[in-house]
């Protein structure tokens, strides 16, 4: 027998800060929970937001920029970013990513790939142990400006 599909809609989704005062919000789509051993977000960084450095030994962690314009540090590399960019940053690597604008808000889909497949020891159990909030209407048009014709 085979296991049944898993479908999620934008309307039931929570985003989490792992730190109460982070200025990075997390959208779970999914990971170890739904049985795949990558975790998948939406990422919304405040204007001027940043990540603290960060580092993930057996993961690459992959970047794709739907909406805004940042500038990510890895090791001792930097790059800005725009939106169409995809950002890998290779395992075991220092890195964060910083909002270059003062105004609008970073949007990216952000990929954990190899979320060490354990529930209580990956990244998507510690995004999902932080601060819920729900997704606000601006930050899901943002992400899916298809929702506005529906």
């Amino acid at each position: 027998m085979t296991a049944a599909p898993i479908v999620k809609n934008i309307n039931d989704l929570t985003t989490y800060r792992i730190s109460a005062e982070d200025t990075v919000k997390l959208t779970h789509l999914t990971g170890p929970s739904d049985g795949s051993p990558t975790s998948v977000f939406f990422e919304i960084w405040e204007p001027l937001g940043r990540q603290p450095d960060n580092s993930h030994p057996d993961s690459v962690e992959i970047f794709i920029v739907l909406n805004g314009t940042a500038r990510a540090t890895s090791d001792d590399h930097t790059v800005d970013l725009h939106a169409g960019d995809v950002l890998v940053l290779p395992e075991g690597s220092v890195h964060h990513i910083q909002n270059a604008s003062d105004v609008d808000r970073l949007y990216t889909v952000t990929i954990m790939a190899n979320d060490s497949g354990a529930m209580e020891k990956g990244f998507e159990s510690l995004v999902m142990n932080g601060t819920p909030e729900p997704l606000t209407d601006a930050d899901k048009l943002a992400l899916l400006p298809a929702l506005t014709s529906r």
